[in-house]
């Protein structure tokens, strides 16, 4: 069920039952505590050091002559 289903279906009960259900989420959130989205930092990827850890070697100058040379050593492609 998408949220404005759920909210229509709450709407639609009796005032006794949306009491209940306002108890019973109440009663989740002390059991289980509130949804805390978190989101990563966002961080500057040149300054990362896996980025350009492989630019000195020679065998893979041109990206897509070593991507088309693995695949046609793993898959035959």
């Amino acid at each position: 069920m998408s949220p404005d289903e759920i909210l229509r279906e709450i709407n639609s009960l009796p005032p006794e039952a949306q009491r209940q259900i306002e108890d019973f989420i109440s009663f989740l959130r002390e059991r289980y505590g509130s949804l805390n989205v978190k989101t990563a930092p966002i961080s500057d990827l040149e300054s990362e050091g896996f980025v350009g850890m492989w630019r000195d070697r020679e065998d893979n100058r041109d990206s897509s002559v070593w991507v088309r040379h693995v695949r046609q050593s793993h898959w035959g492609r």
